[in-house]
């Protein structure tokens, strides 16, 4: 048995581990094992059995960032920081549901706020925690990354929590996990 915990916001971006500083990034669609373990260990549970992911749209924002360095400008006998413009692809109304194994941690996962990769972006829970069997949640609408190496498995990235040991799994679409606003 599952007891399952909704948490929502209003946006929400999950960085892709191959973006880097690219110009336009969309915020990926699953969350990593990494997060997952960092969403565990915030709330301080045992553990999470599974999670769903869906969202409304993506919606394109702008970042203006600095470089790290500084420049110097003899002519001007200034130093300057170099500046550019990132377009970020924000999910916006995202909504996550976290599947746990006993009730006293979905009790203290619903008592608590969570962020799925960045502070601002927090996900608020529902108070109510639904009880569902395995076969019930297979049926939630959502993206979700399933764990693990098989022949439908890619690489998701590198464990922080792990001596960055590579993460792989498949990923699982159920229902209509983009509902459009």
């Amino acid at each position: 048995m599952y007891f399952v915990v909704k948490y929502s916001g209003p946006f929400g971006f999950i960085k892709p581990w191959t973006a880097v500083r690219d110009s336009k990034t969309f915020s990926q669609q699953f969350l990593t094992p990494s997060i997952i373990e960092g969403i565990r260990q915030k709330l301080e549970v045992g553990g999470i059995a599974r999670h769903k992911l869906t969202y409304s749209s993506i919606s394109v924002q702008q970042e203006k960032t600095q470089t790290r360095g500084w420049q110097e400008k003899k002519q001007q006998k200034i130093m300057v920081r170099n500046q550019s413009i990132l377009e970020r692809g924000v999910m916006l109304d995202p909504t996550l549901y976290l599947a746990f194994e006993t009730e006293d941690d979905a009790q203290k996962g619903a008592s608590q706020h969570i962020c799925l990769c960045r502070n601002e972006d927090i996900l608020l829970p529902d108070l109510e925690i639904q009880t569902m069997k395995p076969e019930e949640f297979e049926k939630v609408t959502g993206f979700e990354l399933r764990f693990g190496e098989n022949d439908q498995s890619f690489l998701v990235g590198f464990n922080r929590f792990a001596d960055s040991s590579p993460m792989y799994g498949w990923l699982e679409i159920t229902g209509k996990p983009v509902s459009g606003m």
